[in-house]
């Protein structure tokens, strides 16, 4: 199945080169959870503070069991400072 997955700020290092702007679609497997899509990019867990699915946020403790569902939109802020 697709989603597409979006990182903000200093994540977007963490994309691939063939992406668009800040975000990618991705082939994942039926049943993979927000968790492993971050293990995939290996993501700083420091760094993945606001993950949100379809624009609701997912809190940390419910990243390991929030199943993707098909063209779903994966948006992941690092923890950003200023004033």
């Amino acid at each position: 199945m697709e989603i597409t997955f979006k990182l903000f700020a200093t994540l977007t290092d963490y994309l691939p080169a063939n992406r668009s702007d800040n975000a990618v679609r991705l082939q994942v497997d039926v049943g993979s959870t927000v968790q492993q899509i971050i293990d995939q990019f290996h993501l700083p867990e420091k760094l993945t503070h606001l993950v949100l699915v379809n624009g609701v946020y997912v809190d940390p403790g419910d990243r390991a069991t929030k199943v993707l569902t098909p063209d779903d939109v994966l948006a992941i802020w690092p923890p950003i400072a200023g004033g």
